[in-house]
């Protein structure tokens, strides 16, 4: 049985940032592995007057690390075709609908469409209306619209916008991307759960005391200053990674791991997480804002002073805090997590901690046993640790901690596929398990909105943590209030 897929597949956005460095190079890879071979075309839209010609030499720059030879590169590009177009003129919907047709028909594609919006939401319900209205969906194939983060910037924008959207695709013909649920790692949660007793059978909380989530960036927002300025965090992270994140690590069992059984799952997980009434959002989570700082010489830019950014802005840069599940498996858990930007290290891990024994019977200096912590490191290191209490050798009967760690090399981690590449090879299979379903979206949104609220009502000290720092000294008292303390810390090894 062929492995090839059979798709057209039209870029809204196909100039942009996004297109060059993720979609391109992933949609060479799959044509690399075979996924991709004869039977496809790629149309790029955007405002800009390009030529098929010169559209073609950009996605070969977009490739250039990654190709077998020119040849192949060359042969990849001819696959690839341009058109002018803006989103709101309905006569270029019908220049694209001929485009389209006629591509059909070179490449035999069966009437397959993947519609892949790579520019800003506020086009989204247009396009998707333009797109019905103008006959572009096909009856004999499939059509699939992938759209991009950021899914409204409430709950009701994100409402209206779904029903935009909804008014010309059916819910299971949409795919709404967020790559780190593309990420290897991430996606081996299950795997860690599922695949293993040990792990599953004291996956609750009788035998886990907390789990710490952290999403480590040491880079500031650079060039993004006048989107993060109205965007923030709360909305960049919270709303989509980490409770992403945190619905894997909380689901029930799936009765298969396919994606309707695993996203009813994660819905539940989801709307068992604990709504804070406004009152209770400063008990719960912390926010900062990075300031300018020195780091071995070099000077580095406070938040209020990177460009197109308010000098006075309130807009916060980190955000940590405490998330409770109220469900029979994890009541009584802290799921705590921390993101920010201008931080010590770039990483992305997560610390199952589990309940220490009830009973010390060893030699420890009267000191209690370090915790058994399951640590799942997800970028840029890839891999597992599990620190388990040893005696030490000698005499005696004094105990160290053992870490038992495995870390993929440099060489697998490289060669592994990127997650936009499974994103997008998981859409022209029509599954749909590492997308994020509407109710998904609802029920992030209904949580962050709370502390949005709360926190457009107050006018905080800001920056309050220095750039290279893991964040204010609050973010560490959200967890020492409950007696836990951050397992990572690189800001202090």
């Amino acid at each position: 049985m062929s492995k090839e897929k059979i798709a057209l597949f039209t870029i809204f956005g196909g100039t942009g940032d996004l297109a060059k460095r993720k979609l391109y190079p992933s949609l060479y890879r799959l044509y690399k592995k075979g996924y991709l071979a004869e039977k496809f075309a790629v149309i790029g839209t955007a405002r800009r007057e390009w030529t098929d010609d010169y559209y073609r030499e950009i996605v070969v720059n977009s490739i250039q690390d990654l190709v077998e030879s020119p040849e192949h590169a060359q042969e990849f590009a001819s696959h690839f075709y341009y058109q002018s177009h803006n989103v709101t003129d309905i006569e270029h919907y019908d220049i694209l609908k001929l485009l389209s047709e006629t591509l059909d028909t070179r490449y035999q594609l069966e009437g397959n469409r993947l519609f892949y919006l790579a520019m800003s939401p506020k086009f989204f319900g247009v396009i998707s209306q333009n797109l019905k209205d103008c006959n572009l969906l096909t009856a004999e194939g499939f059509n699939r619209l992938i759209i991009e983060k950021p899914f409204g910037h409430d709950y009701e924008s994100a409402l209206e916008l779904n029903n935009q959207i909804r008014a010309s695709f059916e819910e299971n013909q949409i795919y709404r991307i967020d790559h780190y649920l593309g990420k290897e790692m991430v996606q081996n949660i299950s795997a860690v759960r599922f695949a293993n007793n040990m792990f599953e059978a004291m996956w609750n909380n009788r035998y886990i005391d907390n789990i710490q989530i952290t999403l480590s960036e040491s880079i500031g927002v650079e060039e993004r200053g006048g989107y993060y300025d109205t965007s923030g965090a709360l909305r960049d992270m919270l709303q989509n990674h980490i409770l992403q994140v945190i619905s894997l690590l909380a689901m029930e069992p799936p009765t298969r791991l396919q994606d309707k059984e695993i996203r009813t799952e994660k819905i539940k997980a989801l709307q068992a997480v604990r709504l804070f009434k406004p009152e209770e959002v400063s008990d719960y989570l912390v926010r900062g804002q990075y300031g300018p700082s020195s780091i071995s010489g070099e000077e580095l830019k406070g938040y209020r002073e990177e460009f197109n950014v308010a000098p006075d802005s309130q807009t916060e840069t980190f955000v940590a805090g405490k998330i409770m599940i109220d469900n029979f498996r994890w009541s009584g858990v802290p799921f705590y997590f921390r993101t920010g930007k201008r931080l010590t290290n770039k990483g992305t891990q997560i610390d199952i901690e589990f309940k220490n024994v009830p009973l010390n019977l060893f030699d420890n200096n009267d000191e209690p046993l370090p915790p058994n912590v399951l640590t799942i490191y997800i970028q840029p290191i890839e891999g597992f640790s599990l620190e388990l209490n040893t005696k030490k050798v000698g005499l005696g009967l004094e105990t160290e901690t053992l870490q038992l760690e495995h870390k993929h090399s440099a060489e697998t981690t490289a060669n592994s596929s990127e997650a936009y590449e499974k994103l997008i090879l998981d859409c022209l299979n029509g599954d749909s398990t590492n997308f994020t379903h509407w109710d998904e979206v609802a029920s992030s949104w209904k949580f962050v909105d709370i502390i949005r609220k709360a926190w457009d009502n107050e006018i905080v000290e800001f920056p309050n943590y220095p750039s290279g720092s893991m964040g204010p000294v609050e973010s560490d008292q959200v967890l020492t209030k409950d007696g836990f303390k951050w397992h990572w810390c690189p800001d202090k090894q």
